[in-house]
């Protein structure tokens, strides 16, 4: 339910229909709250950078999609990141004859106005879990990695939905509790102890690796239960740490050798954020390229955050590099790629990107994301009735306009689902006891057979897909 509307207004020197045909423009061009879309229709993904609550305040980003359009006089918008809710962009002649008043009325429910209030300093009280079995959700609401997170809240709630359904946990429901790290390492530490102190013994990391390498340093001694969902490079499981989903050396192994062929070449160039994950995944790139008797011919990194990618591009143009290799992530992975497109690597080389997943691809845009590759163990088109299934269940809970589901945020779907049934087996919710109990068994989800035997250790099905104008096209094995 709607708790509250706030609202944010900019006036521009132009006639309403003139401004109304320019949005999308995207950042930096000043037009509309530098709203970013390749195209104003129904359907179509747009993000806009917004102060909400004064001048003063920090902008917000927001990650949504168009609903309906009039043409020149309003746009509606749902989104989920950082809030689920609803925008209305309307658009008036200021009274001059000459420019336009835009108007954006946001709507914030409680756990908006919540997020809302915590951006902007404020401590505000998490509700008690009295009677409630509670379960932590870190993940990116806000900052680069909102991008690769769109559905990651919906698909938790949807599993605590059906445990709860199926009896709870111990006779007790379950309470989703949710924080944002923004991206940003430090701020993911801070809010995983406010997860803990709302209650919650169990917290699934849906998060960057350095989140994740933060958040466990600092819950060190705490007795809480840490558990990775998303892909990452393994190496910081533990007797209260659990890391589940794709290994860096699992998806080069499963994309190397097709790559090189679709490519007609074998030379590398090694491009990412400068973190700890891209690090594993370069430093296993170049093992298992040269296993398939391919050869690196260059490296660049940089900052987690940034935009400007041109000195980079052109080192890998002047490299002759057949396959670039991505790991980017998130906003970071989009504007990348876009920039990619544009200055013409698409004709020349092929693209991996390991982070690479639907809601990614949608921010990517069809046209310039056609041509690059992703390898994940769940993709949104695999055949199977549990998948499809699952997607039905999805939808018909969050509607035809929330983001689509992809390994990043399907993990988090699965890891609530092992612990709960972790849980059950151990039949207490001490979480040493629970992690025992999930280092082991097979497990039947949408993206198949998922096999866990220790902290670290998943075994699943690992499937190449290629980008389209249309979406990820997955190359399903003969």
């Amino acid at each position: 339910m709607v708790g509250l509307a706030v609202s944010a207004e900019q006036r521009i020197a132009a006639p309403p229909a003139e401004v109304f045909a320019l949005f999308g423009a995207g950042a930096g061009a000043g037009w509309v709250f530098d709203a970013a879309c390749d195209r104003v229709a129904v359907g179509s993904v747009v993000t806009l950078i917004v102060s909400l609550g004064g001048p003063d305040a920090s902008p917000v980003e927001i990650l949504g999609r168009i609903t309906a359009v009039r043409a020149p006089s309003r746009i509606e918008i749902v989104h989920d990141l950082p809030w689920r809710g609803r925008l209305r962009l309307l658009f008036d002649d200021d009274g001059t004859g000459a420019g336009t008043r835009v108007r954006l009325i946001a709507d914030l429910d409680d756990a908006g106005l919540a997020w809302l209030m915590r951006r902007r300093g404020f401590r505000v009280t998490d509700e008690p879990t009295r009677g409630h079995h509670a379960v932590g959700l870190l993940t990116s609401k806000s900052g680069s990695g909102s991008v690769f997170a769109a559905a990651t809240e919906n698909l938790a709630s949807m599993a605590i939905e059906e445990i709860n359904a199926d009896g709870g946990i111990l006779g007790r429901p379950v309470r989703l509790v949710i924080g944002d790290d923004a991206t940003d390492a430090g701020v993911g530490a801070a809010e995983a102890w406010r997860l803990v102190h709302a209650g919650c013994r169990v917290i699934m990391a849906t998060t960057t690796s350095a989140t994740f390498a933060r958040a466990s340093e600092e819950l060190r001694g705490s007795g809480v239960l840490l558990v990775h969902t998303l892909m990452n490079e393994g190496g910081m499981s533990g007797e209260l740490r659990v890391q589940l989903g794709e290994r860096p050396d699992g998806q080069l192994r499963a994309a190397a050798g097709p790559l090189m062929r679709a490519a007609g070449g074998r030379r590398w160039f090694l491009a990412g954020n400068d973190y700890c994950w891209p690090r594993v995944v370069h430093t296993a790139a170049r093992r298992v390229v040269a296993e398939e008797n391919g050869t690196v011919v260059g490296e660049g990194f940089a900052p987690l955050g940034g935009r400007g990618f041109g000195p980079l591009i052109e080192s890998i143009l002047a490299s002759r590099a057949d396959v670039v290799l991505s790991s980017f992530v998130g906003a970071d992975l989009v504007a990348f790629e876009r920039q990619c497109h544009a200055m013409g690597v698409r004709e020349r080389c092929r693209t991996l990107a390991l982070a690479l997943d639907e809601p990614t691809r949608e921010r990517i845009g069809g046209a310039a994301a056609a041509g690059m590759w992703a390898v994940a163990g769940y993709f949104e088109t695999l055949p199977g009735e549990v998948n499809s299934e699952f997607l039905d269940r999805y939808r018909r809970a969050y509607g035809q306009f929330a983001p689509p589901v992809s390994s990043i945020s399907e993990s988090a779907y699965e890891a609530i689902h092992l612990y709960a049934a972790a849980v059950r087996r151990a039949r207490q919710d001490d979480p040493r006891a629970v992690a025992r109990e999930m280092y082991g068994g097979r497990f039947r989800f949408p993206r198949g057979t998922v096999t866990v035997s220790g902290p670290e250790t998943v075994s699943q099905q690992l499937f190449l897909a290629e980008a389209t104008v249309d979406g990820l096209a997955v190359d399903l094995p003969g």
